[in-house]
């Protein structure tokens, strides 16, 4: 197909006579007759631009029959090499990168999922417990108080955060402990060999983590302690699966945990 056909192809579709033409473009009739028939070798390029604006498409398709783009998209160089790539390739071939680029937008969109901490998180009582630090070899005397929050975070399978009560308790005050904000329990093995059941782990007040750090997170209401991995939530046991993001309405993070205490024996 070349310029002439591409031309009546669009006047053909959009029903566009010789005669309208002529009046659109200001291109007498005698000499669009003449380059519609191909009697003209080598028409004016300013004849061929008004026609192409009369007929509301791009000149690169009138001249070449690159298709007009619609979508305004302007590609980087990366880009077009890896169009380059992909035309190469078999009906096959394409399926599966269409597949595994469609899979990889949703992770990355997944991933940047954190929201604000809920306020579940916020209702304090007063009470004390003695605990010792975990986080140095040396034990601070100076102590100050903190909230611990009288639910059990999983390490496990996931509970609900609602209506939790929180406590005051008192810890060392040293540089390692005084980045925490509040406390939780958990319970559950999913964090073996580093957290185990019981263990009251030491939370920052914040509202994301990065990838690979370790935080507190709500995921419809269920509450989880775990590695943060981008689109999932990860176990540190391996006898537990990965907890993919994808599906839930609402991902929260509540904290990062910077650290854990234990009971005094």
């Amino acid at each position: 197909m070349d310029y002439i056909d591409r031309i009546k192809k669009i006047k053909s579709e959009k029903k566009i006579t010789n005669d309208k033409l002529s009046e659109l473009t200001g291109i007498p009739l005698s000499t669009l007759s003449k380059i519609m028939a191909g009697i003209s070798d080598s028409p004016k390029l300013a004849n061929i631009v008004s026609i192409a604006d009369a007929l509301g498409c791009s000149l690169d398709y009138i001249v070449s029959g690159v298709p007009q783009n619609d979508h305004n998209y302007t590609l980087a160089p990366e880009e077009m090499d890896f169009i380059e790539v992909y035309r190469e390739l078999d009906a096959h071939s394409k399926e599966l990168v269409v597949m595994v680029a469609k899979k990889e937008a949703q992770r990355s969109n997944t991933a940047q999922t954190v929201v604000q901490k809920p306020a579940a998180l916020k209702a304090p009582t007063q009470k004390s417990a003695k605990i010792l630090p975990e986080l140095g070899t040396v034990a601070s005397y100076r102590k100050r108080d903190i909230l611990l929050y009288d639910l059990s975070v999983s390490a496990g399978t996931g509970v609900y955060l609602d209506d939790a009560q929180a406590d005051s308790i008192s810890i060392p005050d040293n540089d390692k402990t005084r980045v925490a904000d509040f406390a939780l329990r958990i319970n559950g093995n999913s964090m073996e060999p580093k957290y185990h059941d019981g263990d009251i782990v030491l939370v920052e007040d914040t509202d994301s983590v990065e990838v690979g750090e370790l935080g507190i997170f709500v995921l419809d209401g269920n509450g989880y302690f775990k590695k943060f991995g981008g689109d999932r939530l990860i176990s540190l046991n391996e006898d537990y699966g990965d907890i993919l993001l994808q599906g839930y309405s609402e991902v929260v993070c509540c904290g990062r945990v910077v650290g854990k205490l234990k009971k005094r024996t």
